[in-house]
């Protein structure tokens, strides 16, 4: 288990693999369905591919058919058929359905043929395995659990498998997991001695019986338990020995396996779970229109329906003598046929054609994101890419933006800058390069290296601390080196390569290592160290630790870890100890990340009892980790401080410039780190996320918790959600947030609580594999391609080479985006409203017989041609303003945030357009039509619907050319194309030739030839137009005054370093791997498992625009800050939050009692305490004074707040 988790009991050992037997395991069966069953053992083909060229249709239409709006349009296509209450034609609504399926159908082959292609040639990969007493080349498909494969350098691992040797000393195996968790550094694997020592030759391969029993397939990609039994000897195994399908072997020439689970029992394959689909605001609203659409619908039929009936009794009342033809018709009936051929005829006011739009438009806007050379990092040739095409109009609704930093804000790029030894800081100097002249110890590369000064006291060899401290960055740590042209190191973090290329850049270099050894060369001398324990890093420990003996005998203990740690186990503390927690304050200050170094001398007697008893913990089947990590506690006790180092990781290029923008654009930043509050606040104000107006506070209780009424009243889980619910106010009413010390689970658990009581639109952009979670559970997740692997960006919907790319991806692709989405959706409601509901009027004109007004093809093409190329320009290229003026004004983010582009009101306003649209087509083509009589008059029913049909099209082509803002060539093809083709169809569908040859599907013979002979034909579209539906328009138009105003350019951004307000608690941050380490693999010991995630100290940052330019009703409360504990970060720990609030505070939401509950422990801007109230440390500098607010006690002209909540029962998110 990962993370010191503990379960109560492990899972039950039922997966028996017997080596070099097949016949075994080809016995057991597995049901899977019914009283159906399958091999229990799975083979090693996999199967990724949905379709094969028999269930492709059925399956791909089964799918397709689970969405409800594709039932509802069979539907109204099935009620078609029946010629009774058939109103359109069969073809109005199958034509354009069909083009829907068969759209997306070619879209899901296409896809399908992709994973068909990747899984033959995945399967087909060749693999050596044993058959008889050789190995034999075969393809990966064949391969069977049970099975022994030979694997050779630079080769893919085929299935989960036990390593049993290697060719490389104490049979060490070198993976590359780059597929499985986006990690680029090597990690490291090993086989049992007693494999490696027994199975040196084919032969003896051939004649392994072993058996392991294991845990059953799961999903656990850190987590393997089980036993191999051998020649009545029963040995653990652990992950450290299972090599995973999907690794890449590297720096080892052959190894062998025993296939432990192939296929889809191995465990990169029991995670390719399905990823949850997300939708994007518009998409939630548009299902809950379109519900509201076909209710309306319903309603209008049934009112129709009930008007029908009513018609035709009165009709047979008035006129009896036409009795004959009713006879056998009641009112009832006429009205329930009525009512299925309006449900019919109004179908179409639910635009089938917008679904096919929808799908064309999302992907060409993902397309100018992936073709945006403004978002193309030249220096490692990465363009920007979408990965999903169905969010970006909800790139343009942000509100929360959390960010990982390391190597998201930064650059991930670790260099050794500074360090405190003895009592001395080293590194208040400038880099200077070294020729190989000047380096006679080492045969690398020019390097950069520190102070001439620490280079020249190291050549010295006088100091005896000094010595001790460079042999320590030498010999604590996992890095791996390979010996090519020169040395090259593979670490496990970017941190710990810096530290060990200062040594070697010092003159203390990393040579080799084996399983128990280590080798430098401290000053051109070879020394090879013995390796007897490494106690390895995890999250929970902060520390790591290795056991050598040098080679005089003597036994030391060298550690390395979180300054908070480190101190604490001192054997004494002195001036030197205090000099150096001093200098750790600098170094945060200057946003440094941190380390501290110890070590102390270990006697033969003290390590002889300690080795004995970490070796009988070291081979526990269960509670290993827990019992390690008591041995760990028992020997990191009374050390010796040697110093500590500080290491930089230098800001990406524009982070200031964009957070500020982001702010600008009403965008609220968190950072979510696991680095310490000084180091993560100091970032904070080099990146211009904190300004010089906040005022940071510190305090250290609030009695809040006593001030909840409702604890007494609700249940533990209750009192949970409360906290929860109390917390997510106050957070959000911060305009930046900084959360340190979180782990993964806990990035994810922010953005959770944020959507779930804020209900906002989230973003979260990461580079690593810890950022993974928080991706995936964002509303847009965003991947940087760093230096921590590509897992990120392979679970991200957008990927992007740097953070400030984020301008252009949401001021630019997002916001225009949106306001594309959202002018399509009013268009195309608009324009189907317009033509389509003078059917509705028509009816009661019609006697309520649901007779359709328009032809058959008109209705079928109207959406499809007719009307559709405009509206799609404007989803493709509208712009209200420039690239330039976009993130010029970032202000007109807003916008898309308020949705105040489509929303429910809009919907209404065109709603009310579309009706009055047709209204005035219908009537003034009626009154032009209305008993005209004459030698050339026509007035048939005919003209009179081609007259309609013509006024409508007319109208709704001058709506979209009055709302278009940004007018391409394409623009004006587009409504060129939609004239031309409606005049090309309406002479073919409607021509003599084609009445002759179907007269029912062609019923419209000639009419725009009789249509336009009519007198008022000539004015009557420029009368529809422009006075009937299109005045109110005209008349905003002419009177919209656009207001353009310069905003000075923002002052260029100074990286620097920034001297935090107020004073630091503790130092708790460290440069350090944020994982787990490989100790267990380099040394015989097993590997060791991470205890429980540290609690997560998160720092608050609040800053609010000036007083003046809030709304009355968004007056702050006074500005709190302080400490106080939040239960819901993790189980079983007390975690801090420090709040930092600005001149302008922001109003606090109220905790239960209120604002009341806040001001418990709160101080006077002069200093003088409220009476009741913690006293503590509250800095000021000269916070303006809020006008009282009501509910909130008033002491003096002002007052700010500090505390913290008191140690509660914590409580865990469900």
């Amino acid at each position: 288990m990962r993370g010191g988790e503990y379960p109560l009991a492990f899972p039950a050992f039922t997966w028996e693999v017997r080596a070099n037997d097949r016949n075994y395991h080809k016995q057991f069966k597995k049901r899977f369905a019914f009283c159906l069953s399958k091999q229990k053992y799975a083979g090693n083909a996999i199967k990724t591919a949905k379709y094969n060229v028999f269930t492709f249709l059925p399956l791909n239409l089964y799918e397709q058919f689970h969405r409800m709006a594709n039932i509802y349009f069979v539907f109204v296509i099935f009620l078609q058929t029946f010629p009774v209450i058939s109103t359109l034609p069969w073809y109005t609504l199958l034509f354009p359905l069909s083009c829907l399926l068969i759209i997306r159908g070619l879209r899901d082959l296409i896809d399908d043929i992709g994973r068909h292609q990747s899984d033959r040639n995945i399967n087909s990969r060749p693999c050596e395995i044993l058959s008889g007493k050789s190995f034999r080349w075969q393809k990966w498909r064949d391969i069977r659990v049970g099975d022994i494969v030979r694997l050779r350098k630079e080769s893919f691992v085929p299935a989960d498998m036990l390593l049993l040797c290697s060719s490389e000393p104490s049979s060490l195996c070198y993976v590359e997991t780059t597929d499985i968790d986006g990690e680029t550094n090597l990690k490291f694997r090993q086989a049992l001695l007693v494999t490696h020592q027994e199975l040196v030759r084919e032969e003896s391969m051939a004649a392994f019986d072993g058996e392991v029993i294991c845990e059953e397939p799961n999903s656990r990609m850190h987590s393997f338990t089980g036993t191999l039994t051998w020649r009545g000897e029963t040995y653990p195994l652990d992950s450290e020995r299972i090599l995973l399908r999907g690794c890449r072997l590297r720096n080892t020439d052959v190894c062998y396996g025993l296939v432990i689970y192939a296929g889809f029992d191995s465990k990169i394959m029991r995670n390719c779970g399905k990823i949850k689909l997300k939708k994007t605001k518009l998409d939630h609203v548009m299902d809950r229109l379109v519900i509201i659409i076909f209710v309306v619908l319903l309603v209008m039929s049934l009112c129709l329906a009930i008007a029908s009936g009513f018609w035709a009794k009165m009709f047979q009342e008035k006129h009896s003598y036409l009795s004959a033809f009713y006879k056998h018709t009641t009112p009832a009936q006429q009205a329930f046929f009525s009512f299925w051929g309006f449900t019919i005829l109004l179908s179409v006011i639910i635009p089938m054609s917008m679904y096919i739009m929808f799908e064309f438009i999302y992907l060409v806007n993902s397309c100018f994101i992936n073709w945006d050379l403004e978002m193309y990092y030249a220096v490692k040739d990465i363009p920007a890419k979408a990965r999903s095409t169905s969010l970006n109009d909800q790139l343009g609704q942000i509100e929360y933006v959390f960010s990982d930093k390391t190597g998201t804000l930064t650059q991930n790029m670790m260099s050794f800058k500074k360090c405190c030894v003895n009592g001395t800081v080293y590194g208040n100097f400038r880099w200077k390069e070294v020729s190989q002249a000047e380096e006679p110890w080492g045969d690398g590369p020019k390097v950069d290296f520190c102070d001439v000064t620490l280079l020249e006291a190291a050549q010295r060899d006088n100091d005896p601390v000094l010595r001790e401290f460079l042999r320590l960055l030498a010999l604590c740590h996992t890095v791996m080196v390979e010996e090519k042209d020169q040395l090259v190191y593979q670490a496990a973090s970017p941190d710990e390569e810096a530290l060990v290329l200062a040594a070697r850049n010092l003159g203390y270099i990393f040579l080799a290592r084996t399983q128990d050894t280590i080798t430098i060369s401290e000053l051109g001398k070879k020394r090879v160290y013995k390796v007897l324990a490494m106690l390895d890093f995890n999250s929970d420990r902060k520390r790591m630790s290795v056991l050598v003996r040098d080679p005089q005998g003597k036994i030391r203990l060298y550690t390395k870890g979180a300054d908070t740690v480190i101190l604490e186990r001192l054997q004494k503390r002195g001036p030197n100890e205090t000099f150096t927690e001093r200098a750790l304050d600098h170094f945060a200050e200057e946003t440094l990340r941190t380390l501290c170094l110890a070590s102390k001398e270990v006697s033969e007697v003290e390590y002889s009892d300690w080795s004995r008893r970490h070796h009988e913990a070291s081979v526990l089947l269960r509670g290993r980790a827990r019992e390690l990590d008591v041995l760990y506690e028992e020997m990191e006790q009374n050390l010796q401080l040697l110093g500590a180092t500080a290491i930089e990781d230098k800001l990406q290029d524009g982070v200031p410039e964009t957070i500020q923008m982001l702010k600008l654009g009403n965008i609220k930043v968190w950072v979510l780190t696991g680095d310490k509050q000084e180091t993560a606040a100091n970032i904070g104000y080099a990146c211009k996320l904190l300004t010089d107006d906040m005022e940071i506070l510190e305090e250290k209780e609030i009695r809040l918790w006593r001030r909840l009424p409702c604890r007494r009243a609700v249940g533990s889980e209750q009192q949970g959600g409360l906290l929860e619910k109390a917390f997510v106010d106050l957070a959000t009413s911060c305009q930046a947030v900084i959360c340190c010390r979180v782990t993964p689970k806990q990035k994810a658990l922010m953005v959770q609580l944020v959507k779930k009581h804020k209900k906002a639109i989230t973003l979260a952009i990461g580079d690593g594999a810890n950022d993974v979670n928080m991706i995936k559970t964002a509303d847009i997740g965003v991947g940087i391609s760093g230096l921590e692997g590509a897992q990120a960006v392979q679970c991200s919907d957008y990927a992007l080479a740097q953070f400030s790319y984020l301008q252009r991806l949401l001021f630019i692709h997002g916001r225009w985006a949106y306001l594309r989405i959202c002018k399509f959706l009013r268009y195309f409601f608009y324009k189907t409203f317009a033509g389509l509901l003078a059917q509705v009027w028509f009816a009661f004109h019609s006697g309520f017989t649901a007779q359709p007004l328009y032809e058959g093809w008109f209705l079928a093409l109207y959406n499809i041609f007719y009307t559709a190329y405009p509206v799609l320009s404007v989803g493709l290229l509208e712009q209200d303003v420039s690239a330039k003026k976009s993130l010029e004004f970032p202000e007109l983010y807003v916008v898309g945030q308020q949705d105040e582009l489509f929303n429910y009101r809009v919907f209404g306003i065109t709603l009310l357009h579309g009706v009055s649209t047709s209204l005035a087509s219908f009537y003034i083509a009626f009154w032009a039509f209305k008993d005209h009589v004459g030698s050339k008059a026509v007035g048939d029913y005919e003209s009179f619907a081609v007259t309609v049909a013509t006024s409508a099209l007319l109208s709704v082509l001058l709506e979209i050319i009055l709302d278009t803002k940004f007018w391409t060539v394409l623009s004006f093809v587009m409504v060129a194309a939609s004239l031309l083709l409606f005049c090309l169809f309406s002479f073919m569908t409607q021509s003599i030739d084609a009445f002759r040859i179907a007269p029912a599907i062609f019923c419209f013979p000639a009419k725009p030839r009789l249509g336009g002979g009519h007198p008022c034909m000539p004015p009557l579209g420029v009368r529809v137009c422009l006075g009937g539906g299109h005045s109110p328009d005209l008349l905003i138009s002419l009177q919209k005054i656009r207001l353009k105003a310069k905003r000075a350019p923002e002052p260029s951004v100074e990286l620097r370093a920034h001297v935090p307000h107020g004073s630091f608690h503790r130092r708790s941050s460290y440069a350090f791997s944020h994982q787990e380490g490989y100790a267990g693999l380099i040394t015989r010991g097993d590997s060791l498992r991470a205890g429980n995630a540290h609690p997560g100290l998160l720092h608050l940052e609040m800053q609010t625009p000036a007083l003046s330019s809030l709304p009355k009703s968004d007056q702050p409360l006074p500005c709190t800050s302080g400490w106080f504990w939040c239960p819901w970060l993790s189980h079983a720990s007390t975690q801090q939050i420090s709040l930092a609030s600005s001149s302008h505070s922001s109003s606090l939401p109220p905790i239960c009692d209120g604002a009341e509950a806040l001001a418990q422990g709160a101080q006077r801007s002069c200093g003088c305490p409220i009476p009741g109230s913690a006293q503590g440390q509250v800095g000021h500098r000269g916070l303006e004074h809020p006008a009282p607010v009501e509910g909130v006690p008033a002491h003096g002209s002002g007052w700010s707040c500090g505390g913290a909540l008191r140690s509660l029962p914590t409580q865990t998110i469900p």
